[in-house]
């Protein structure tokens, strides 16, 4: 196979990177054969091209689209200008999409669309018929003026048929359309279609351009993507199984004829999680009750008594968790309480049993359904015309839906049952929700990878390679790792023996002292930014507040809840500074610092997850399905802990130029102290070649070391440390 010809044709820059090519040859090869890949690339490995060009290749000789999505919003950025520079080299038809709700222009919900496009259609179609009629009996009427006796009687059905036609668009007239929509129905579109292939368009861009034109761009865009070659998108429309069905119907595609590329794919666990779960509020149940108490259905009394006894069933079972003083403490944030149990159901499910007092519960929930989707169908045709200015969604088909959800599903293996509480900012009434949690992300992403031709999976952060395979539920994949591709001596990578962070020993006055000690050092011996990331906000703010005692650095707090791409801005822009977050927020992936906006970044900690209910279900359950009384602990806590830190030292060290210094500041991540830590190292939890760069060295040398690195390098210009 020529270059040309091959997969290099979708490779738009003079030459790939040496592992580059290497990855792009293994990668086509799999595709070639369906199967799945999981590659881990470090920065400067070229993931993007590297998956995207022999995914291209495959796509042309088996006829497939591929469809490459990710959860960062930076990465889209990527994949946008790397589909525009091939694009550039080698024509392709691609498509970047997002959902419904950014691409609105009138802003109403899923439901108040769907009616609207209905009628919106139909409304048009009728105007239409309108047209030909009065067409066709134009034509008659000069037939039937020649002499033509049969024109007229044809006419005269004509005008019979014109005349119920009128009728109802009179009817439509009165309805709820969308004018927008009207307007990609019935005005030239091929200008619009014309500039969204002559380049890759973002979601804005489309916005922006549909709105000066008076089109509804997602719809223009939905009926565009069928048949393109590349398709950028978020992490839902493939793992929502609604969705994906929906979208590859847009795509025209059978899932057969897909090629996923995941980008970020560590983060697939948990979004394949979220996807799963299922909640239904305390307020859901309370309309659902309202709404049946204004319905005379006979189904009605049925269905009110099965919902109003879960109903009081939630609000007890949250209300007997509280202790002395605990409700008054309740948040606006979620907070979880403890309903299961080992060897029985969980508290909600009996109490609801308890309190149900029906003919069968069975019986009453299948009432309750029928008898919601009759509701919904009402309030759908409501709105359809014209009667309200709103679609009113059924509050008792989701009541009852979630509620034949919990019993029927609740005991399976995977799903763990949650109740949470919130304080209402406005009320400040406390109010409840029922959750299925789901333990075992692969009980969803097992089923797309086992339907959709091939997958790449691709992150920098994905060994163990096989603890992906078992907990996303992949066969057989091929499997690749390159690491870092630039100079190895324009970085150290440092262990660092400061105490041990548990839980337990982070209020030490001692500690605390020689854990600020070792970051005073590091951020005196850096000239330019320092990136500092800590199990949490609370303790970045501690330690932040201990360093600005000792430093004349500017000092930056992340803080949760606080956008912080302005923050990221003034650090950056700053030339000596500090910033400190935590490893849990948005800053510690899919976030470049390159150059001098960040020198050294350190991880100060081992940032362990908080160890609630909900990870220990997740524990238990990975033990049960893998078999071993240590696997929950490994798979669920310390490796996605171990990713999260690599993630975090990937902040820097961007280019084959850059130099930096990469500390993690807690004994647990030594080789020395593996022996005297035993399980609570985490050493061994880094990949071999990331094991072999860990430089041990103790707390008082830190300083030395990094002004001899970068004293080498002719990079830092401060004083020297005393000895």
């Amino acid at each position: 196979m020529s270059e040309t010809s091959g997969y290099m044709r979708f490779f738009p820059y003079d030459q790939p990177y040496e592992n580059q090519r290497e990855a792009m040859g293994r990668i086509h090869n799999a595709l070639s054969r369906g199967q799945n890949v999981l590659f881990e690339g470090a920065c400067g490995t070229g993931k993007t091209l590297s998956s995207l060009a022999p995914a291209l290749e495959v796509a042309r000789e088996e006829d497939k689209t591929v469809v490459i999505t990710t959860d960062v919003h930076q990465q889209m950025r990527q994949f946008v200008a790397e589909a525009r520079a091939i694009t550039r080299e080698e024509r392709i038809r691609a498509v970047v999409f997002k959902g419904k709700g950014s691409m609105c222009h009138i802003d109403v919900g899923y439901e108040e669309c769907q009616a609207l496009r209905d009628n919106t259609r139909a409304l048009v179609d009728a105007e239409q018929e309108k047209e030909q009629l009065e067409r066709r009996q134009r034509e008659l009427l000069a037939e039937s003026q020649d002499g033509d006796g049969a024109a007229a009687d044809a006419r005269s059905a004509v005008m019979d048929e014109l005349e119920s036609i009128e009728d109802r668009l009179e009817d439509l007239g009165e309805q709820n359309v969308c004018d927008y929509y009207r307007n990609n129905l019935t005005g030239n579109t091929d200008d619009f279609f014309a500039w969204l292939f002559e380049d890759v368009r973002t979601p804005d861009e489309i916005y922006e351009y549909a709105e000066r034109q008076e089109f509804c761009g997602y719809e223009l865009l939905k009926e565009g993507i069928e048949g393109v070659d590349l398709v950028v998108c978020n992490y839902h429309h493939l793992l929502d199984s609604t969705i994906r069905e929906q979208f590859f119907r847009w795509l025209g595609r059978d899932p057969e004829d897909v090629i996923a590329v995941f980008d970020e794919a560590h983060n697939v666990e948990d979004a394949a999680r979220e996807h799963a779960t299922r909640t239904c509020s305390e307020r859901t149940f309370e309309s659902a009750l309202d709404e049946l108490e204004e319905s005379d259905d006979p189904r009605s009394e049925d269905a009110a008594n099965v919902l109003s006894a879960f109903h009081r069933a939630l609000v007890e079972a949250y209300e007997e968790s509280f202790g002395f003083g605990e409700r008054e403490r309740i948040g606006e944030n979620w907070e979880d309480v403890p309903i299961a149990n080992e060897d029985r159901r969980d508290d909600l499910t009996l109490e609801f049993l308890q309190r149900y007092s029906g003919q069968g519960i069975d019986d009453d929930l299948e009432a309750a359904m029928k008898l919601g989707q009759r509701l919904d169908e009402e309030y759908e045709e409501a709105y359809r015309e014209g009667e309200t200015a709103t679609r009113t969604e059924c509050q008792t088909l989701q009541a009852a839906g979630f509620v034949s959800a919990w019993m029927n599903e609740g005991a399976k293996e995977g799903l763990y049952p949650v109740v949470s509480v919130t304080r209402d900012a406005g009320t400040d009434e406390i109010y409840g929700r029922a959750e299925l949690y789901t333990c075992l992300p692969r009980q969803v992403t097992g089923q797309l990878f086992e339907e959709v031709y091939a997958t790449v999976l691709m992150s920098a952060t994905l060994q163990p390679f096989d603890v992906t395979e078992n907990v996303l539920g992949l066969e057989d994949p091929i499997t690749m790792a390159y690491g870092l591709q630039f100079p190895e001596e324009n970085r150290r990578t440092y262990a660092v023996e400061t105490p041990p962070l548990f839980s337990s020993d982070r209020d030490d006055p001692a500690v605390q002292e020689e854990v600020t000690d070792a970051i005073h050092d590091a951020v005196r011996m850096t000239s330019g930014n320092t990136l500092a990331f800590f199990p949490n906000y609370s303790e970045a703010s501690r330690y932040a507040d201990r360093l600005e005692s000792r430093t004349d650095r500017t000092v930056y707090v992340d803080e949760p809840g606080v956008a912080v791409e302005e923050l990221r801005q003034e650090f950056v822009a700053d030339d000596d500074a500090v910033l400190c977050t935590s490893l849990w927020g948005t800053l510690a992936e899919g976030v470049s610092f390159d150059g001098e906006d960040a020198r050294t970044v350190l991880v100060v900690g081992v940032p362990y997850p908080h160890l609630d209910d909900r990870a220990e279900a997740v524990q238990d359950a990975y033990d049960v399905a893998f078999d071993g009384t240590e696997t929950g602990w490994r798979y669920a806590v310390e490796i996605p802990t171990v990713r999260k830190t690599r993630q975090a030292l990937g902040r820097v060290i961007r280019s084959p130029e850059d130099v930096g210094v990469r500390a993690l500041l807690d004994r647990r991540y030594s080789n020395r102290a593996k022996s005297d830590l035993g399980k609570y190292s985490v050493n061994g939890t880094f990949p071999h070649e990331e094991r072999e760069e860990l430089i041990d060295i103790d707390p008082a040398k830190l300083k030395f070391a990094m002004l001899n690195f970068y004293g080498d390098h002719d990079t830092y210009d401060g004083e020297p440390p005393a000895p």
